[in-house]
């Protein structure tokens, strides 16, 4: 899966979530993957369901933790959550539905 490209804080940054952040992410929200994405899109969310989600799509997309956490620190915390809300959703929504826009390996030449 590509990562997700969006504008966050200071700059454009990838977003994924491989399994390895997958499997942080439910430690960290006690929820399995399912039940955070579908706590997002009822738009009732913890705020570790927005800050887990975006950091740890930064670590998968290749920046390092303690950068992550500073992003997270500077641009979610204390702040209104509706850009981060945003973002946390649709890095959700591209991990477990893919990107539509994308090829697979089965589509005709």
């Amino acid at each position: 899966m590509t990562p997700y490209i969006a504008f966050f804080g200071d700059g454009e940054h990838s977003f994924r979530l491989t399994k390895r952040e997958i499997e942080e992410l439910q430690v960290k929200c006690g929820s399995g993957i399912g039940a955070i994405a579908n706590r997002l899109f009822a738009r009732n969310f913890t705020q570790a369901d927005i800050n887990e989600t975006i950091r740890l799509a930064l670590i998968g997309g290749g920046m390092s933790p303690k950068r992550a956490h500073e992003l997270i620190g500077a641009y979610v915390e204390g702040r209104p959550l509706i850009e981060p809300y945003e973002l946390a959703a649709k890095i959700l929504e591209r991990t477990l539905c893919g990107n539509p826009n994308e090829r697979t390996n089965t589509d005709a030449s």
